[in-house]
């Protein structure tokens, strides 16, 4: 049987703007060590493709990820994920507002956004991201949007935080 976490899915943002920013790793140790544990419980975790793009740099987020978190980035090839997936993208081409430009990107087979949405709805979870609602937007598609549309929960890395009862 596959075991998904039980609350949340974490988009790259969270851990790039983290890891580069506020939580850095020579700073905020017990920050990286709270999603480690909160993961070991199964509260949380990540996609294939949110690890792919950590794995484009070469720093301490990149380290974490391939051994602390490594188990933690789960398949998104799976056919319930696939399902969610090919709707995602039915419904974007079916948007008017968007740029073409923006659906193309929505679209792109690596686009970790668009499978961290299909994981979401596949597994019935809380999307984590630090990208806001822009009901206006038409040159990309906001995580926010896509989910007001699905009815997925979405909040950011904070509100996580919260609700987990994570305190350094």
């Amino acid at each position: 049987m596959l075991s998904y976490p039980t609350k949340y899915v974490l988009d790259a943002n969270v851990f790039i703007e983290a890891a580069r920013r506020y939580y850095a790793f020579d700073i905020a140790k017990p920050f990286w060590d709270g999603l480690t544990n909160y993961a070991k419980k199964g509260e949380l975790g990540s996609i294939d493709k949110v690890k792919d793009e950590i794995q484009k740099g070469n720093d301490d987020l990149k380290k974490w990820a391939e051994s602390d978190f490594a188990k933690y980035f789960y398949s998104t090839q799976h056919s319930d994920v696939m399902n969610f997936y090919m709707k995602l993208v039915q419904w974007v081409q079916a948007q008017k507002q968007y740029t073409q430009k923006a659906k193309d990107i929505f679209m792109e087979s690596n686009n970790a956004d668009t499978w961290a949405i299909a994981f979401s709805l596949a597994y019935n979870l809380i999307l984590v991201t630090h990208e806001v609602l822009s009901p206006d937007a038409q040159k990309r598609i906001p995580i926010p949007n896509v989910c007001e549309a699905f009815g997925i929960q979405y909040c950011d890395t904070f509100k996580m935080l919260r609700d987990l009862g994570f305190t350094f």
